[in-house]
């Protein structure tokens, strides 16, 4: 028999009555009654009340011990009272009489309650991460993540995908995100970088001749923290097919995020066959490529209106003459809202750095007419015309925004988000995904003219490979892909170019001569010329998926030990400061900025 316990502190029951056991775990909390004490004993599995009468020699002991210290009791299991009995614990029927005690692991005062969920400093809660993992919120969290990697690892081998492990010390790739930079003591004054993704070792994998590959892999980017995104490290779900399509791609990531989500939550999903959404219409109707189709508001683009001589609304007007774009958003039945409701959202707009929303409603006394601030610029042609654009009819009220596309993409989509939660319009109880298709290939920086990738520079091109154009490069599209759920991307994927002459032309698209790509991608290059077969793959966030499914809105909830807004770890003191031995071991110094 085990010397710490005979049971975990989840699995007495009322059959257990009578039985002498012995239990092991930390002191929840703890209750007085002068002549008894209460004591909740937790462990990894659940909670078991046990009780200590005054008259026992060891109450004055147990009295003063302090919360979260660890003990071993052992005692008697006792069935409750009627009127005690907790139905909110598994071991709710019963108690234990404590006979003796034995303190396996003392604790000192606590920096922070672990026996309550309450909000507590993030400061405080990564400092003490081991504390803050004891409370129950985020340890369920914890063991939520585990039970749903273990559940797709299970998926994926039904599937017929082998696990492989890639590497962890690698070269830096000049595309994407920043990357983590490890100095080579045998290669002085040369780097390893940690992979920002397997991007290339999965498509060698393929080249290798594997048929199907996935891994849990740890992912590295030195990029700044956002509420969806852990600075530093994540984890993704990496698999890559050969000889498929995109389509096939789709088939496998669906019907395994469909179990997943059916498995792990009790919300609805709105579609398990998910949307395909061409990323030109995505941006037009929703403002983003992130959409959130649990919200019923769709965009609309009205900049023609603003040619038309019966709309006399010269601001728009001479703003679509120079090339601005105007996008609206209808919202249904809202004629009865006051004035209030609509002039809070323009506010809001403003908030958020645009000029405002301009809007009215649309109502019918004796003609079409529009009620608002701007609705007298409006005919009543111009209105019907506006109407059949949008779908909107009389009660509805319409929102416009102004300005260059980026800018008017931006606030309608935020507005869209904004306006469905003022109207209560999303279920909060639903998962909606969609795939986002079509992206374009290549995209111009604002800023530097020059035409950039403008997603993954290693994905295959649509069309007939020897029919091109390849002199307007921006109408080119790629065979590249998000998947979406209710307005967070959980991943991107693309079917990859496997061809190395077309890999070199699209390459020098984007600026990069053929020694260039060479010496950055001669791994792949190589391989690719022995030859690769067509193949295709995604790579969803772990955090993201574990963070929908346990309701959460930051990702650190859901990680064991994450690491601040600035990339510090507070408990373990990462990234520290090392000794000059070791940088000159490294052949490296520091060079540092006042």
């Amino acid at each position: 028999m085990n010397k710490y316990r005979t049971h975990t502190c989840s699995e007495l029951t009322i059959d257990s009555s009578g039985k002498d056991v012995i239990l092991s775990g930390w002191i929840n909390k703890k209750r007085d009654h002068g002549n008894l004490l209460f004591i909740d004993l937790r462990d990894n599995y659940g909670m078991t009340q046990c009780i200590i009468d005054k008259s026992n020699d060891n109450f004055k002991s147990l009295e003063k011990i302090q919360l979260e210290s660890v003990i071993k009791i052992k005692g008697k299991v006792v069935e409750r009272t009627k009127e005690t009995i907790n139905t909110d614990l598994q071991t709710g029927e019963i108690e234990v009489n404590i006979n003796s005690f034995e303190v396996l692991g003392t604790c000192k005062e606590l920096p922070m309650p672990v026996f309550s969920d309450q909000e507590y400093a993030e400061e405080i809660r990564l400092k003490y991460r081991f504390l803050d993992l004891r409370r129950k919120k985020i340890h369920e969290n914890i063991i939520l993540r585990s039970k749903v990697i273990s559940f797709i690892r299970s998926e994926m081998s039904k599937l017929g995908f082998l696990e492989f492990q890639t590497p962890i010390l690698t070269s830096s790739s000049p595309e994407g995100a920043r990357d983590f930079l490890v100095p080579s003591r045998l290669n002085p004054g040369k780097f390893y970088a940690l992979p920002q993704a397997p991007q290339q070792f999965k498509q060698l994998i393929m080249v290798s001749g594997f048929d199907k590959y996935f891994q849990i892999a740890p992912c590295f980017r030195d990029e700044d923290a956002r509420a969806d995104r852990s600075p530093g490290e994540f984890y993704q779900l990496d698999l890559e097919m050969s000889f498929v399509e995109q389509e096939d791609v789709f088939q496998v990531v669906e019907k395994l995020i469909v179990n997943v989500f059916k498995n792990f939550s009790s919300k609805g999903l709105m579609y398990e066959k998910f949307p395909r959404i061409p990323y030109e219409e995505s941006m037009l109707k929703y403002g983003s490529d992130k959409p959130d189709l649990r919200n019923p508001l769709i965009i609309s683009d009205l900049s023609n209106i603003f040619t038309r001589d019966d709309v006399t609304f010269e601001i728009f007007k001479k703003l679509v003459k120079s090339g601005s774009k105007v996008r609206c958003i209808v919202t249904k039945n809202t004629k009865d809202k006051p004035r209030s409701f609509f002039d809070n959202i323009d506010k809001w707009a403003k908030e958020q750095g645009a000029s405002g929303l301009a809007y009215f409603t649309i109502e019918k006394e004796q003609n079409l007419s529009a009620k608002g601030p701007v609705g007298k610029f409006f005919s009543k042609e111009a209105l019907e015309e506006i109407m059949k654009i949008t779908g909107a009819e009389i009660g509805d009220s319409i929102f416009f925004a102004c300005g260059k596309i980026n800018d008017v993409e931006k606030i309608t989509s935020l507005a869209r988000d904004k306006i469905a939660k003022d109207l209560e319009l999303i279920d909060d109880n639903t998962f909606a995904f969609c795939w986002i298709v079509d992206y374009p290939m290549f995209e111009k920086n604002e800023v530097t003219n020059k035409i950039e990738f403008s997603h993954n520079p290693f994905s295959m091109p649509q069309g007939d490979i020897k029919n091109i154009d390849f002199d307007n490069p921006l109408n080119i599209k790629a065979y590249q892909y998000d998947i979406v759920c209710n307005g967070i991307e959980l991943s991107s994927g693309a079917i990859r170019n496997h061809i190395p002459e077309l890999m070199y032309k699209l390459f020098s698209i984007a600026g990069y001569q053929k020694d260039q790509v060479d010496e950055k991608f001669s791994g792949m290059i190589n391989a690719l010329s022995y030859g690769a077969p067509p193949h295709g793959g995604i790579a969803p966030g772990i955090d993201r998926i574990v963070m929908l499914l346990a309701n959460e809105k930051n990702i650190r909830e859901v990680t064991m030990f994450p690491m601040n807004q600035n990339a510090q770890d507070l408990m373990m003191n990462a990234p520290s400061e090392i000794n000059e031995e070791q940088l000159k071991e490294l052949g490296l110094a520091l060079k540092l900025k006042k």
